[in-house]
């Protein structure tokens, strides 16, 4: 790459050179892009842009020239300014693992409603994916065409997309007499692993939440919990990263998952009892040192093991706070809250679960009419 050209090789393969296109009302330069197979290519298309705009001359048409694998690019290009690492990690890998493989090659004229539909197909019978994971793929990909419909008119003829049916999957919730149970193995020879875990399921925090939480965040006088950090690892998309993932403590998935969360008394008590010296430890360590949610589930696999209790994972402890939650009759725009949701109707079609004993006393106030 010669000095000041802005033209460089990609690792694709490809030859990419960069103009200025614009700016912006705050004077951020906006940037166009060319691509070549080598880089005289790149470096003639690029000419030619650059000499339009000079010239005060209408771009020429690239569009339909480009292969749709151009427009993924483009549009995960510019997602990078208005987008969590964590949302452009999941992105970049349905682009990478899925979309572009099959779709990346065909020019804009090829695609359409049957393809689309083809594509949908092979994903879920030839690539075993589940219902959800080819609706959120699906999801990319309506964002591809929307994008690229602003930005290239006329580029794309109009597809619809059909996404699959989700089957709506019963999740395992403990029963009051297995949560009793639970409790009892955290509290005997408690430790700070066995707290954290003993307060995600008094609060129905996510595993992230809780791997996040530091001490500095729990304000025992007040008998609150206040979330505003979760923890995740992530691909590392950086250019020569010296590891493939990394660990990352950010803010949490949405602004209604920042919120406080009020203690029980048992879970206040327990607090006083195992408050260490420095408030900027982490809840399941004790210490400055964090524990990343890998390790947090495997340590729960361990603890219901040999408690006797299967098919557990972290995200039990968060339906089973829910639904003992409205076992109670808790108020569910409250309890929405305390989960971070955005609606109500999230909580109650995902996180809230009926019971067997709830179902049973329900049945029984039939006995009050002769039943």
């Amino acid at each position: 790459m010669a000095k000041g050209e802005n033209i460089f090789k990609r690792k694709d393969g490809r030859w990419e050179a960069r103009y200025i296109k614009g700016y912006e009302l705050s004077g951020k330069i906006k940037y166009g892009f060319c691509y070549g197979k080598t880089y005289k290519e790149a470096k003639e298309k690029v000419t030619v842009y650059k000499a339009a705009l000079l010239n005060g001359e209408v771009l020429p048409s690239k569009g339909k020239r480009n292969r749709f694998s151009f427009f993924c690019d483009e549009w995960f290009r510019g997602l990078s300014c208005t987008c969590k690492e964590s949302t452009l990690v999941k992105y970049g890998y349905i682009l990478d693992k899925h979309i572009k493989p099959k779709l990346g090659g065909a020019y804009p004229a090829g695609l359409s409603t049957g393809l689309i539909d083809s594509f949908r197909d092979e994903l879920i019978n030839k690539d075993g994916l589940s219902p959800k994971s080819v609706k959120d793929i699906l999801m990319v990909l309506r964002s591809i065409l929307k994008y690229t419909s602003k930005q290239y008119p006329g580029v794309f003829q109009p597809i619809e997309i059909t996404y699959p049916r989700e089957n709506k999957k019963e999740m395992r919730v403990l029963t009051r007499e297995e949560q009793s149970r639970f409790i009892s193995y955290l509290l005997d020879d408690i430790d700070a692993c066995k707290f954290g875990t003993f307060i995600a399921l008094f609060t129905g925090m996510r595993i992230g939440e809780i791997c996040a939480l530091r001490w500095e965040n729990i304000s025992i006088k007040e008998g609150i919990i206040k979330v505003d950090t979760t923890m995740q690892r992530l691909k590392n998309i950086e250019d020569d990263a010296p590891t493939k993932t990394k660990i990352v403590v950010s803010s949490p998935k949405s602004d209604n998952s920042r919120r406080i969360i009020p203690m029980t008394k048992q879970a206040a008590d327990l607090c006083r009892q195992m408050q260490p010296d420095s408030q900027a430890s982490y809840v399941l360590t004790g210490n400055e040192r964090y524990m990343e949610p890998r390790a947090l589930q495997y340590r729960l696999e361990k603890y219901t093991q040999e408690c006797g209790l299967d098919g557990v994972h972290f995200h039990t402890l968060r339906h089973t706070f829910a639904t003992r939650c409205v076992e109670v009759g808790f108020e569910i725009k409250s309890l929405s809250e305390i989960l971070g949701h955005s609606s109500t109707t999230l909580t109650l079609d995902r996180y809230v679960h009926a019971s067997i004993e709830l179902k049973r006393d329900n049945m029984s106030k039939l006995a009050a009419i002769g039943m």
